[in-house]
């Protein structure tokens, strides 16, 4: 069974930094595509970054320059270091992993990050 587990959420000021970590286990994820979303209090859920099985990272232009993701595939973990904090970045933070097809099929419970101004 695939569990995600996200961890490092908290409260921040602007400008602030927090790194968000996602522990996958049930099968070696080295060969996957993982990634974060953010979802806001009566907002959709929003794509945020994403890496692939080998290391290439795309990133929402919201966050493009302040976030970086990055994975440990030996740790069958993948981090998200957010830098210069806003309080529009204020969401709970999820991560997903591409496993049997191009979408998402596993997520995490979620993280909360709450940037006060």
């Amino acid at each position: 069974q695939v569990q995600l587990v996200e961890s490092g959420g908290g409260l921040v000021q602007a400008g602030g930094s927090l790194r968000l970590s996602c522990a996958a286990s049930g099968r070696p994820f080295s060969s996957y595509a993982m990634g974060w979303f953010r979802q806001a209090p009566g907002k959709e859920r929003e794509f945020v970054a994403a890496i692939s099985w080998s290391g290439g990272s795309t990133y929402a232009d919201s966050v493009k320059g302040r976030f970086t993701i990055s994975r440990d595939n030996a740790k069958n973990t993948v981090y998200l270091q957010m830098n210069s904090l806003k309080p529009e970045d204020t969401a709970v933070y999820y991560c997903g992993v591409k496993v049997y097809s191009n979408e998402y099929d596993y997520w995490g419970q979620g993280t909360q990050v709450t940037v006060s101004s």
